[in-house]
């Protein structure tokens, strides 16, 4: 894909829900206007994994300043009537072309019914499938030393709200990527951290803190369990879902390769 076909589909991601839904307006250049949407949207496709809501304020004054740029330049793009470029305008037809396909697919997948029984017939033939291993959601905090650690760990233990704590003490201290998550992890399984964290966090009942720092070749982490799970098998009820999903999306291929089949019968194709 040309690159201006990139940047177009990106503007049309980060834009075009906050044109359909109304949102708070976070800042204004001459009379446009930057919206919640389009800045959670921003930091969702240059920060995966990042959330708005939990940066500190340069951080979040960062995402701002790049974002009135953004719109700065545009109006200087506009200005220059780069909408009447030729390049712009077969951008945009392609970039048209995508919505559509994308839209119709959507419109048709949503018309594909699945029952009950094919969901329970589905999970029991792929028990095996759902199979989980003991699992955990925390935050840490990651440091150089032990004694830093220590005292991170003394400051949180005397603290009214451990978490609020925690999530502040993170974004303050913490060396590690997810600080500006306040250290959150999400859940991850045991098998996807050191194992000398992930049987730390394990051992710990939510709502705790590791009393001693743990050391990993990282560095020295605090971690604060936010929930875990045990091993087994995942309940039908958490997975309907997933497995609903998984079935239309197999009907939906079965549609389109029907579809694709009948068309290819009626049409004239000539390859040269």
């Amino acid at each position: 894909m040309k690159p201006v076909y990139r940047i177009l589909l990106l503007w049309i991601a980060l834009f075009l829900p906050s044109l359909l839904l109304a949102s708070v307006v976070i800042a204004t250049v001459d009379e446009t206007n930057i919206t919640q949407d389009q800045v959670d949207a921003f930091v969702q496709k240059s920060l995966p994994g990042a959330n708005y809501a939990f940066m500190n304020a340069a951080q979040k004054q960062q995402v701002i300043d790049q974002l009135i740029d953004r719109q700065l330049y545009l109006t200087v793009a506009e200005k220059e009537k780069i909408d009447h470029d030729q390049d712009y305008l077969i951008a945009l037809e392609k970039a048209k072309e995508n919505l559509m396909l994308d839209i119709w697919m959507k419109k048709r997948l949503e018309t594909i019914r699945v029952d009950e029984s094919e969901m329970q017939r589905y999970y029991q033939e792929h028990r095996t499938k759902y199979k989980q291993s003991a699992a955990a959601s925390a935050r840490h905090i990651l440091v150089g030393s032990e004694a830093e650690a220590v005292g991170i760990i003394q400051e949180l233990q005397g603290s009214a709200n451990m978490e609020a704590k925690f999530i502040e003490l993170a974004r303050a201290k913490s060396t590690g990527p997810s600080s500006v998550n306040g250290g959150d992890l999400g859940w991850f399984n045991e098998d996807q951290m050191v194992p000398e964290f992930s049987k730390a966090a394990l051992a710990l009942q939510k709502g705790d803190i590791t009393t001693i720092p743990v050391k990993t070749h990282f560095g020295y982490h605090v971690i604060f369990l936010c929930d875990k799970r045990p091993a087994g098998v995942v309940p039908y009820e958490k997975v309907k879902e997933n497995i609903s999903q998984t079935i239309k999306l197999q009907k939906f291929k079965e549609n389109l390769k029907s579809l694709r089949q009948n068309l290819r019968k009626s049409a004239k194709i000539t390859v040269k």
